[in-house]
């Protein structure tokens, strides 16, 4: 999995850098095959915006965009929303291969 970050207008500290390579490698726990995660930092005229821009294969790029005034704040609200596409898209994959016709009671 290739992870970039871009920051444009801002700098972006050691630390901030590792937060975001931690947060897109507990990714992997979904089972997707994610080939690469582009994360592009912006200054705004108001505030900060992150956005996450994560490459599947055999599926749609999920993109997720944050605007918030602090930037830590605006990345971990990116990581929590990129985390429940990712947990939604993994539970679609696996209900839609799991269950058949034939495991389905009858109520009478």
């Amino acid at each position: 999995m290739n992870v970039q970050v871009h920051a444009k207008d801002i700098t972006l500290h050691a630390n901030t850098r590792a937060h975001i390579e931690a947060a897109v490698a507990n990714f992997k726990k979904y089972s997707l095959d994610i080939t690469t995660v582009n994360v592009n930092l912006r200054k705004e005229k108001k505030g900060i915006s992150v956005e996450f821009d994560i490459h599947i294969a055999h599926a749609e790029p999920v993109v997720i965009t944050q605007d918030d005034n602090d930037l830590d704040a605006a990345i971990d609200l990116a990581i929590d929303r990129a985390s429940k596409a990712l947990r939604r898209l993994h539970d679609k994959v696996i209900s839609h291969r799991g269950g058949s016709i034939k495991d389905i009671e009858v109520v009478e």
